[in-house]
Order: structure tokens, then sequence, then C-alpha cells
């Protein structure tokens, strides 16, 4: 008798966080091939209220879209996504390294 192990598949935290972008990303386009004003308002709103300031504002997040359409198309790819991933990961990994670069007082 043949015992099949079954493959368990295990995600670094690195894996993990790609997995997490690619899918917050898919799943705002809805089957989509890029987000629409509504769609991009909507993973702002949800997805980065706590890392970005001015969220709030449809407006800001509206030029924050139209910035990062580099087609010119009205909607932002998925490579257009990944410029504002970037972006924000840049800014955060900026903070902490200053954060950590302060000294005691």
């Amino acid at each position: 008798m043949c015992s099949e192990r079954r493959k368990i598949s295990t995600f670094s935290a690195m894996e993990s966080a790609i997995q997490t972008v690619v899918g917050v990303y898919l799943k705002s386009a809805k089957g989509k091939g890029s987000l629409g004003d509504k769609d991009f308002q909507g993973l702002v709103n949800k997805q980065l209220g706590n890392v970005m300031t001015g969220t709030e504002s449809s407006s800001a997040v509206k030029e924050m879209r139209k910035g990062l359409d580099e087609n010119k198309d009205g909607k932002v790819s998925f490579q257009e996504y990944m410029t504002l991933i970037g972006y924000v990961a840049n800014t955060l990994s900026e903070q902490r390294t200053a954060a950590n670069n302060t000294p005691a007082s």
C-alpha cells in the first residue's frame, strides 16, 4: 500500500506578506484587471488608513489615484498599485530607521 504524503505549504513572513498584497489587490479589483475610482478608494480606506494620512478625504485619494495612473487610463493597474505599496513600505522603513537612530533623552 502506497502512502501519499500531503505537502503542507508553509509560507515565510515575507511570502505571506506578498500573498496578502496580491490578494488585497485582486479582491479590491473584483475580478477586473485594474482598480477604478471607487475600488481604489475602498482599498485605500480599508487597508491603508492606519499608515497613510488623508485617506478619509475622497479628493485626496482621487489625487493619489491620478498620480499613480501612469498610463492615464483612469484606473490603477497592479503595477501602478505596487508603486503605492513601494512608497508606503519605504516611508515606514524610513520612519522606523529614524526612530531607532534617535538618541534616548
